[in-house]
């Protein structure tokens, strides 16, 4: 589609330039020059040095890739509509089984990743004595019931999938630097670039007209971006997670600390407002009395204000489970008789939703 396109401008290109040169009495070494410096402070555009073809299926086969691996270069841009709308297609189903083909290789790099991390945690623990050396002909059982809730550390993950970016950038950008003529840093900035997906276009690789072992090189090159973009790809969703976790123990930190203050604020009796009697000041805080945590506006509400249906709901949760309890027996006639469950339980008892689901969670517990 936009191999055509392409030759015409540089045919148009190549007669403006042969014009200028004539009309202005000008050298066209001296007007290169000026153009290669033109050239380097804006990268797009039609360059003054030969270039390999851009729509050839070489070229067109390296814009797909960054296309569909969401690197997205710049240096190649569809020009015709065609073109256009053909990218947009074509790039929505294949970034999609792109990033589908990454999760699933994240996966089964983790799996790979957490056996053998286990098996090292199993030497250990038979260096130690705590395995026998022959657990796994004598007593498998006792090996599996010792290693069955362990888990690799995310930390370790992450340091994995650090080292191993760091080498296949170190040994790409060993690659880059005599065969692209840049700097071992700027090579270490196009593999960042390039393998996190960012893809600044300021500097590219294989863009020239001809390398030594081009064949070669050229294969090197598709080999080092895809297994630098899989590694840095599984590391950033490993590092999410470590960012996760690090925000869910700030909060639950900043939540300690405001602990004892919610707490006077919410069991502070004030006026007009519906608050639990004293069976709620009599227990411990726990999630089983599901304390009012949803809502700790009841703290703060002044003795004019009404009570909306929501927060009478979630803050008198234990009362209502009673007032359901006795409203049952009243109907029967007599106190229900509770057994071993229901004492574990407390409010099986009841009627209503609250009371079948305490039902069937008592009925799971004798079943089990």
């Amino acid at each position: 589609i936009e191999l055509p396109t392409e030759r015409e401008a540089k045919e148009l290109w190549e007669e403006r330039l042969e014009n200028f040169t004539r009309r202005h009495n000008l050298s066209r070494a001296e007007l290169r020059h000026f153009l290669r410096e033109y050239e380097e402070a804006n990268v797009a555009g039609i360059r003054v040095d030969d270039i390999r073809p851009r729509w050839d299926f070489t070229g067109a086969f390296y814009f797909v890739g960054t296309v569909v691996s969401t690197i997205g270069f710049g240096m190649t841009t569809p020009a015709t509509v065609g073109g256009k709308i053909f990218l947009i297609f074509y790039g929505l189903i294949g970034c999609a089984g792109t990033i589908l083909f990454f999760n699933l290789f994240l996966e089964r790099l983790i799996t790979i990743i957490a056996y053998v991390m286990k098996s090292c945690h199993e030497r250990q623990l038979r260096r130690k004595g705590v395995l026998p050396h022959n657990s796994r002909r004598s007593s498998g059982t006792s090996e599996v019931d010792s290693l069955a809730g362990w888990k690799p550390s995310v930390y370790y993950v992450m340091l994995i999938l650090c080292v191993a970016s760091l080498i296949i950038s170190c040994c790409a950008s060993a690659m880059y630097t005599p065969i692209e003529g840049w700097s071992y840093f700027d090579s270490l900035y196009f593999c960042f670039v390039a393998f996190s997906t960012i893809g600044f276009g300021d500097l590219v690789s294989s863009q020239n007209t001809k390398y030594e072992s081009q064949g070669l090189y050229r294969f090197g090159n598709f080999v080092f971006i895809f297994m630098g973009v899989c590694c840095i790809y599984s590391l950033f969703n490993v590092i999410s997670i470590v960012i996760k976790q690090s925000i869910n123990w700030i909060l639950k930190k900043l939540s300690c600390k405001c602990c004892h203050r919610c707490q006077r604020r919410l069991f502070h009796s004030r006026r007009n407002v519906v608050m639990p009697g004293n069976v709620r000041s009599q227990r411990n805080i726990s999630i089983e009395t599901d304390v009012v945590n949803e809502s700790d506006t009841d703290g703060r509400r002044l003795s004019g204000e009404m009570i909306s249906m929501k927060d009478f709901l979630a803050s008198n949760k234990v009362s209502l489970a009673i007032m359901q309890k006795q409203l049952s027996e009243t109907a029967n006639g007599y106190p229900r008789q509770m057994n071993s469950n229901s004492k574990q339980n407390g409010f099986s008892g009841g009627v209503g939703a609250l009371a079948i689901m305490n039902n069937r969670l008592a009925e799971t517990s004798v079943d089990r």
